[in-house]
């Protein structure tokens, strides 16, 4: 016999409505982020609560790679409108060399935030 899951999204409250600023803030948008790990390497990711994110993987209960491999440091996140459009940024991101990981977030300070688009804009 098949069986299905179903979930039940549940929607962070608005502003006004029990919720922080930041919460609102934070949700509005996701987040390409690019974090340097304590074996040297980068490690790219989205989310769309950045500063949960990233303390979870410095807790050690964010992704199986960051665990065995703790974050020193954002080096650098991009907004993106949705996660449709910041999956793809994601994937152009992790095909890129080494080198060119920082040039993808070249026109931004380290650690900054920007609304763009896959293409660059």
């Amino acid at each position: 016999m098949k069986t299905s899951r179903t979930t039940v999204p549940t929607a962070e409250p608005a502003v006004g409505e029990g919720a922080t600023e930041g919460t609102a803030a934070t949700t509005a948008c996701w987040h390409l982020y690019l974090l340097e790990c304590r074996n040297g390497a980068y490690y790219a990711g989205i989310t769309n609560r950045l500063e949960a994110r990233y303390a979870a993987h410095a807790a050690g209960t964010g992704a199986k790679y960051t665990r065995a491999n703790p974050p020193l440091r954002l080096m650098a996140s991009r907004a993106y409108p949705d996660r449709s459009t910041a999956s793809r940024a994601e994937a152009q991101l992790k095909r890129l060399p080494r080198a060119k990981k920082l040039a993808f977030f070249a026109d931004l300070p380290v650690g900054a935030t920007q609304v763009a688009t896959v293409d660059g804009g």
